[in-house]
C-alpha cells in the first residue's frame, strides 16, 4: 500500500470495533507505517478515524533525555503495571497516600491507577523511603512508567 493511496479496510474497523466490546474499552487504535485508524467509542456512536502519524512525535520519543531511562533502572523504581490514570489520593479531596520523605513499609499503598473503571492500588514493593514522586494527581500514566522511586 503506497502513502499516495489509501483505502479503509473495513475487515480491519469491524474488528477493531468488535475488540471494544470484548474488552468494554473506549478508544483503539491501530498504526502501521504513517498511517493509523483509531476506533472510538461514545454513547451510542463507533467512529474510525485515519490519518497519517505525527512525525513530529515520533522524534520527540528518540529525543527523550537520557535521565528517564536511568530512572526506570533505579532499584527502588516503582512502575505502572498498566495503562491509566494515576491518582495520589484514595478519593478527591482526601489527604495524599504518600509524600516525598515519608517512610513506607512493604505492601503500604503508594497510589491508585485506575484502569477501565478499576482503582488498583500501587503499593511499595519495599521497605524505604519515598525519594520521588514522579507522576501528578489524575495524570495517565503509561505500562512500565515510573510513579515512584524508594529510596
Amino acid at each position: 500500500m503506497s502513502n499516495d493511496t489509501f483505502s479503509i479496510d473495513d475487515a480491519l474497523v469491524r474488528k477493531l470495533a468488535g475488540l471494544l466490546d470484548e474488552t468494554r474499552l473506549t478508544e483503539i487504535e491501530y498504526a502501521w507505517g504513517e498511517h493509523r485508524i483509531r476506533v472510538t467509542r461514545q454513547p451510542g456512536l463507533v467512529q474510525a478515524a485515519v490519518g497519517a502519524a505525527p512525525v513530529a512525535a515520533a522524534a520527540a520519543v528518540a529525543a527523550a533525555p537520557a535521565a528517564i531511562e536511568d530512572l526506570s533502572k533505579h532499584p527502588g523504581a516503582v512502575t505502572s503495571p498498566m495503562v491509566g490514570t494515576a491518582y495520589l489520593s484514595p478519593q478527591p479531596g482526601a489527604p495524599v497516600f504518600v509524600r516525598v520523605g515519608d517512610t513506607v513499609s512493604v505492601g503500604q499503598p503508594l497510589l491508585i491507577v485506575e484502569a477501565m473503571k478499576v482503582m488498583n492500588q500501587i503499593r511499595s514493593t519495599k521497605a524505604g523511603r519515598i525519594a520521588r514522586i514522579l507522576v501528578e494527581d489524575t495524570a495517565p500514566v503509561e505500562f512500565g512508567q515510573v510513579l515512584v522511586i524508594l529510596e
